[in-house]
């Protein structure tokens, strides 16, 4: 009995273990490239496009209601 409770805490301790390094590994992984002059200027020009094409849009004023031919 004790042998098994010994095995059992054994296991519980690497699987914890291996959680903790797959996490730090994954950390690791998910930096980002630095980015350079001209990336960071084409994402500016882009997002300032985009900006500008969601001011072009109007507004609604009128509430659609999909159910009207269903009351």
């Amino acid at each position: 009995m004790r042998i098994s409770l010994k095995v059992a805490a054994a296991v519980a301790i690497a699987v914890l273990a291996s959680n903790q390094i797959a996490l730090a590994k994954g950390k690791r992984q998910q930096q980002q490239p630095a980015v350079s002059a001209e990336d960071a200027a084409k994402n500016k020009a882009l997002d300032a496009n985009y900006k500008r094409a969601l001011d072009s849009v109007p507004d609604s004023k009128d509430k659609t209601d999909p159910w009207q031919s269903m009351r």
